[in-house]
């Protein structure tokens, strides 16, 4: 797709669809919601893991998505304080 100054596109038929981003700011977990997101995270290895992910507007289950970078942005507020979380997940061609 090429989007022009004046705000219109240009598609190419053999693209597709286009491919759903979401992204999840996750406030007041706590340390062990924290943890477990940021093991998930490494376990995927960053952006090279895939994993299915439900779209949280229409219910539709992506089966191919991953994160959109292999930075993790988990923000400890502290002992005891919980955190934070912002990630971008982004659906794969199939």
């Amino acid at each position: 797709m090429y989007r022009f100054l004046d705000g219109s596109e240009q598609r190419f038929a053999h693209y597709g669809s286009p491919l759903r981003r979401w992204t999840i700011r996750m406030d007041l977990l706590d340390e062990g919601e924290l943890a477990a997101l940021e093991q998930f995270f490494v376990a995927q290895g960053g952006q090279y893991g895939t994993f299915s992910f439900t779209d949280p507007f229409d219910g539709t289950v992506c089966p191919s998505c991953s994160f959109d970078t292999d930075t993790g942005l988990f923000e400890y507020a502290g002992a005891g304080g919980g955190g934070a979380a912002v990630t971008v997940i982004r659906e794969n061609r199939n």
